[in-house]
């Protein structure tokens, strides 16, 4: 048997309920059909959510995401950035052409650096 690559993505976060609006609101992620009452569940591929912190896990413990690169793919990422930044989130790398297209990076409400690219990935 073969691992074929990552399928669901989830980020524990602080405010479920914030967390869920920024990226639907402010990164413009489509909520999926159904999420379980602990997380909401984006329609994306693989699969992407954010969730209540697990039992035992401490998000003030230290920066959330370190050494873990989440990278969201956007074919219009630069008209994403102008919204972003016009929306107020944070961005920590301005938007640069890269060997995936025009890249950018933001920081979420929880401090999780996000890479956003308009090139779709081999």
């Amino acid at each position: 048997m073969t691992v074929i690559g990552p399928d669901f993505i989830s980020l524990q976060v602080r405010d479920l309920k914030k967390a869920a609006a920024f990226y639907e609101n402010v990164v413009g992620l489509e909520r999926a059909p159904f999420s379980p009452p602990h997380a909401v569940v984006f329609a994306t591929q693989p699969a992407f959510a954010v969730r209540d912190a697990a039992p035992g896990v401490d998000l003030e413990a230290g920066p959330l995401g370190l050494g873990v690169a989440l990278w969201l793919h956007d074919p219009e990422a630069s008209e994403r950035h102008a919204a972003m930044a016009a929306a107020g989130a944070t961005i920590l790398q301005s938007p640069f052409e890269g060997p995936f297209g025009d890249t950018f990076v933001f920081q979420d409400l929880d401090g999780y650096a996000i890479t956003l690219h308009s090139r779709t990935t081999p």
